[in-house]
């Protein structure tokens, strides 16, 4: 079991979800992405607010925290209604709307904007948690970009490897600039750390011409280049990183409605 934040209101502190997520989506400035799934109101339960439940994603375990919460609302970073999933409401997707309309709670999601926020966002929590510090974006025109650079202490991959091992918890996949196959091991310094935890797959290349020496991303496949002058590393991060996220939003919304937060107990979503 992992922990998960509700925030409480009080009894004559109305909010309604388009007023909440009309906050959200000016802070996170959720309108000039171009995502992979609507961002905001996804599902208006259609009651105020009172009791908001967090998690990462809307599984159907989260819903039923939230049922059993009293909650009437539920915040997230995976929502629903992603491109190219079938549209129908049918089975399991139907199943989880149909419980959330049931119960009169409505459903929030922020996608990229949440990765991608300066200060309470994914890119940024993750480059926290590995003691580095971001210095610019990875596509230097963004305005809002979901890629960044991030400094570190020099040191060798090995040494990258052993940090992110220890401070996420598992164990990175590796793929070496420079490898070599005698020794297996690579002798290249690493300083310049391209980050981006959410909508990565193209940006290996870039990681490279702006002159990183490093790539850290969830998101890698085999049909991506292998560029030699960057090591690329792939992680997903652990469930505290998105959650951190979603819940210092939702600090925010406590100081606006001066609500209370409480911690709560859900299934790992």
């Amino acid at each position: 079991m992992s922990t998960h934040n509700v925030l409480i209101t009080s009894s004559n502190t109305i909010i309604t979800a388009q007023s909440l997520t009309e906050f959200c989506d000016d802070y996170l400035s959720a309108n000039v992405f171009k995502d992979y799934a609507p961002n905001g109101l996804q599902v208006d339960g259609g009651r105020p607010i009172q009791r908001i439940v967090t998690g990462v994603t809307a599984c159907e375990a989260l819903i039923d925290a939230a049922i059993a919460d009293n909650a009437d609302a539920i915040m997230v970073h995976h929502g629903y209604f992603w491109k190219g999933e079938p549209a129908p409401l049918t089975g399991m997707k139907g199943q989880r709307i149909r419980k959330l309309m049931q119960h009169g709670i409505s459903l929030i999601g922020y996608h990229l904007p949440l990765d991608a926020h300066p200060v309470i966002g994914n890119n940024a929590t993750l480059a926290a948690a590995l003691d580095m510090t971001i210095i610019e974006a990875l596509y230097p025109a963004e305005t809002h970009p979901v890629g960044n650079i991030a400094i570190c202490t020099v040191q060798n991959a090995q040494s990258l490897i052993a940090q992110i091992t220890q401070a996420l918890g598992r164990i990175p996949l590796h793929i070496a600039a420079d490898y070599n196959v005698d020794t297996h091991n690579s002798n290249k310094l690493i300083e310049r750390v391209g980050i981006c935890t959410g909508g990565a797959q193209d940006m290996i290349e870039q990681a490279a011409l702006m002159g990183c020496d490093a790539f850290i991303s969830p998101e890698i496949n085999a049909s991506q280049p292998i560029n030699d002058a960057c090591s690329i590393i792939s992680c997903a991060p652990p469930v505290q990183i998105p959650i951190r996220s979603i819940n210092l939003l939702l600090v925010l919304v406590s100081t606006l409605y001066s609500a209370e937060i409480c911690n709560g107990m859900r299934p790992n979503a």
